[in-house]
């Protein structure tokens, strides 16, 4: 919404600036006039382009909106009240209640509504037509009530989107670890079913060659050795599959993904040659995870990393894991060639590039949010992951 509205801005400055140039008296006035019109049309493109940057700087320091209307009300000196920028009064208390709420919105909306009556007075159009004159100072009050309704709205749509994801995240978590004991049934049915099912082959062998007097020293040891390696196969296959098992059903057995995370960057280093670290970020050491999201969320981070080696032509890869906030978030970065300027998931699905897409369906399948692109750094690719921490609080099926 804010950007939408330095969007306006811009437009409107842009519009207005030549009358305000031509309009001003040659000398100091012309220049004061020029500098205006470069520190408000640069601020408002900056905050369009990168609000999410630069947003949280305004936040932070109200004086900056109050040197920007300070700009604006040269200009609209310069350019009198019949230009396009008393439109742009008209944004700074809407930008103001968006940004600060009542408080700074009932400051902005006055400062403006005293500027642009300050402006009648001076150009004597305010003893001429007082209804008229009142015009933009009563649309800067409205605008700026206008801003807090739209800020509350935001916040309560916020709040509700935030439930709405935690309880998707659960939904998610839920799931995962249905679809994984789904999967363990099945290796269960093709592993260790078949494998007992080869032992009762082997013993029924043996019996029959018993019964029919063919028995040989060499034939009763080959066969028990079937027997035997079948048998202890078979033990090796249940107790990993139940292993997996216990884990997935008592939540205090979950993994600690930092130091998987941390294992498999080792390993990674040691196979490829490319050095990578692996560190731990944000206030509070991570939670256990459910082995069936942990798997998810290590499998993404490892497909990362490989196509920093295969793909990035990167010297260096960055792995981070940590909370913040209510959030877990993982992060490999790598300072490669980063993806294509304008690559979509339906353009990587069409040339048959399915890492990428694998690593969105991974997830989306457990609730987690996941951002691909150069992230904060000059260079390179960022696979950013998180997970609200709501969905580690599943109770076991």
């Amino acid at each position: 919404m804010c950007r939408q509205v330095f969007a306006f801005r811009l437009a409107m400055i842009a519009l207005s600036a030549p009358s305000a140039l031509v309009n001003a008296a040659p000398g100091l006035a012309t220049r004061l006039v020029g500098i205006a019109v470069v520190v408000t049309v640069m601020g408002s493109y900056v905050l369009f382009r990168d609000w999410e940057r630069f947003g949280p700087l305004l936040l932070r320091h109200p004086t900056l909106l109050a040197l920007d209307t300070l700009f604006g009300a040269l200009l609209l000196i310069a350019a009198g009240t019949d230009s396009t920028l008393a439109y742009v009064s008209v944004c700074t208390p809407l930008l103001a209640g968006l940004v600060y709420g009542w408080r700074g919105a009932g400051v902005f909306a006055s400062l403006q509504s005293l500027i642009l009556l300050a402006v009648y007075a001076g150009t004597r159009e305010l003893s001429a037509n007082l209804a008229q004159s009142a015009l933009f100072p009563g649309l800067c009050v409205i605008a700026g009530a206008a801003g807090v309704t739209l800020r509350n709205l935001l916040l309560r749509f916020g709040e509700a989107t935030r439930a709405l994801t935690a309880v998707q995240a659960r939904l998610a978590v839920t799931e995962a670890v249905a679809a994984e004991r789904a999967r363990l049934a099945r290796e269960m049915h093709d592993s260790v079913a078949k494998t007992l099912h080869g032992v009762a082959l082997a013993a029924d062998g043996l019996a029959a060659s018993s019964a029919t007097g063919r028995m040989t020293p060499p034939l009763v040891e080959q066969q028990a050795e079937l027997v035997a390696r079948s048998a202890r196969r078979a033990a090796a296959e249940a107790r990993e599959l139940l292993t997996d098992l216990r884990r997935d059903t008592d939540p205090s057995h979950g993994i600690d993904v930092l130091a998987e995370l941390c294992a498999r960057t080792r390993d990674f280093t040691a196979r490829t040659g490319l050095p990578a670290a692996c560190r731990p970020t944000g206030e509070h050491g991570t939670p256990p995870v459910p082995p069936a999201v942990a798997r998810h969320l290590l499998t993404i981070a490892s497909e990362a990393m490989e196509n920093a080696h295969r793909h990035a032509a990167a010297t260096r890869v960055d792995v981070r894991a940590g909370v913040h906030g209510d959030r877990l978030r993982i992060s490999v970065h790598d300072d490669g060639t980063g993806l294509p300027p304008g690559t979509t998931l339906e353009q990587l699905r069409r040339a048959g590039h399915f890492g990428v897409v694998g690593m969105v369906e991974r997830a989306a399948s457990v609730g987690a949010r996941i951002r691909i692109g150069r992230g904060s750094r000059p260079k390179g690719t960022e696979v950013r992951l998180e997970l609200p921490l709501d969905a580690l609080t599943t109770p076991p099926a």
